[in-house]
């Protein structure tokens, strides 16, 4: 049986967590294209890393990243989104980035909860979620458990919303190894694997610094129809065409018969790497949701 210390994600050394910061730091300042605001906000499960971007007024849209991501994922988005209204991008705490996971989380509510103290110490009472894969599994667990908090929910190719097949494993998996290869070679790569990221060849370096960290975060089970009905907030779902996770089609229809008002596209020739394969479409269809969302309001 794993001990409590073993339940918590984190590096396995201090150089490793040394080194992986190093290159993070120097990769956020060279990328983020908008001016910020960090901080480091405490909760009961850890210290987690948030950005600030755009205007102060109106209410925030909050970035969720992937498993395995962070804050940086959305480096191509945030200068698009930040001219629009407020913008938070948080670190999850649990996966490699500048959080740091002091407690075991077992559960989507446990995670509903840490979102919740984050938002409630950072004064915002109200926002507009936006979750891509695991992400927005978490951005689901918040609308379910903190009634009142999400706004909207925008979902970016979500977990929890199927069972995921050994296809997507084996994506995985082919994604990691591609990136071990010399940069040519794992651009080119991209294209027969239906991954965008391994294009980014800063996010890349970031990647090869991350075998360092140990992941302990709970796998999402999937959503029942009784949860999907329990999502009473505006929700915006779009899929890759092409997705690694599950059918998207089906899981497309899942939502619209148990969702009828909730907004699902298809984006065509995308895979789970939608965000990073179209994210000027990803921005664009986000403001478009969330103003229409608060003018119906």
């Amino acid at each position: 049986m794993m001990t409590e210390q073993q339940r918590i994600s984190a590096f396995t050394s201090d150089q490793a967590r040394a080194k992986f910061l190093a290159t993070y730091t120097q990769t956020f300042d060279r990328l983020w294209p908008a001016a910020h605001e960090s901080l480091d906000v405490v909760t009961s499960f850890g210290s987690t890393r948030v950005y600030r971007s755009g205007r102060t007024d109106g209410t925030p849209v909050v970035l969720l990243s992937g498993a395995g991501g962070n804050s940086l994922m959305w480096h191509r988005h945030i200068a698009q989104l930040s001219r629009a209204r407020p913008v938070i991008a948080i670190d999850t705490v649990g996966e490699p980035g500048a959080s740091d996971q002091r407690v075991p989380i077992g559960t989507g509510r446990e995670l509903a909860g840490w979102l919740d103290e984050v938002l409630t110490t950072l004064g915002v009472t109200r926002a507009h979620l936006v979750g891509c894969s695991y992400g927005g599994w978490i951005a689901v667990q918040n609308a379910l458990h903190v009634p009142g908090r999400a706004a909207t929910v925008t979902l970016l190719d979500p977990a929890g919303f199927g069972r995921v097949t050994g296809r997507f494993m084996m994506w995985v998996i082919a994604g990691g190894l591609a990136g071990l290869t010399h940069a040519p070679l794992r651009r080119r790569l991209a294209r027969p694997l239906r991954n965008a990221t391994l294009r980014d060849d800063d996010l890349m370096r970031l990647a090869a610094v991350t075998m360092g960290f140990r992941r302990r975060l709970p796998a999402p089970p999937t959503l029942t129809d009784d949860d999907l009905r329990g999502i009473t907030v505006p929700t915006l779902a779009l899929f890759g065409e092409r997705s690694q996770m599950y059918d998207a089609e089906q899981v497309a229809s899942r939502i619209r018969a148990q969702l009828p008002a909730a907004r699902v596209e298809i984006v065509p020739g995308a895979g789970h790497d939608l965000p990073v394969y179209c994210p000027d479409l990803v921005a664009e269809r986000t403001i478009e949701f969330i103003e229409q969302a608060e003018t119906l309001a």
